[in-house]
């Protein structure tokens, strides 16, 4: 298994998405292979971004479609100018209360350079961005994967969420 603490090896880079663990927000390391056969909404977010509203729209599809298959998974990321730098606590804290977060939140990692975690590193590779470029942009960048693990879709930082709607139903 992958695991936060990995570092960038493209030699060992994560052959499926569910062959990739991450830490929780509350502290437990958990395979995503827990989401075999669920659609997943995967996304770098961060507190402190001009696109941090969009934690109500990504708690909307959740709350519209996880009856349904679809899982969102947050994955807090302090890359992009210093915008998430509380602890996990104050991060959980910030989107229950100010957005009513219940989707799956992690612990912070790093989404881009050499302590790229393998979630990103798979991610990436699978669908890289605008003219090829791998790296990720800005907080908010989306990743849409299918239930066969399959990343189907990258969305930008501007992709509204309530915008992704007709692709999720698509696979749900």
């Amino acid at each position: 298994m992958f695991h936060v603490e990995g570092v960038f090896d493209p030699m060992t880079a994560p052959a499926s998405i569910y062959d990739v663990s991450a830490t929780g927000i509350d502290g437990n390391l958990l395979s995503l292979s827990t989401y075999k056969d669920k659609v997943l909404l995967i996304v770098n977010t961060a507190s402190q971004c001009g696109f941090t509203p969009q934690y109500q729209g990504l708690q909307a599809l959740y709350d519209q479609y996880a009856d349904r298959g679809l899982v969102v998974l947050g994955f807090p990321c302090n890359q992009f100018g210093g915008q998430e730098p509380g602890d996990s606590d104050q991060i959980q804290s910030f989107c229950e209360t100010n957005f009513g977060v219940s989707f799956p939140l992690f612990q912070k990692i790093e989404v881009n350079g050499s302590s790229i975690h393998p979630l990103y590193q798979y991610l990436t590779k699978a669908v890289p961005g605008i003219f090829g470029t791998e790296g990720i942009k800005w907080n908010f960048t989306k990743f849409l994967v299918d239930r066969s693990g399959k990343v189907v879709k990258r969305y930008p930082s501007t992709a509204k969420p309530e915008d992704l709607a007709k692709d999720i139903q698509a696979l749900l």
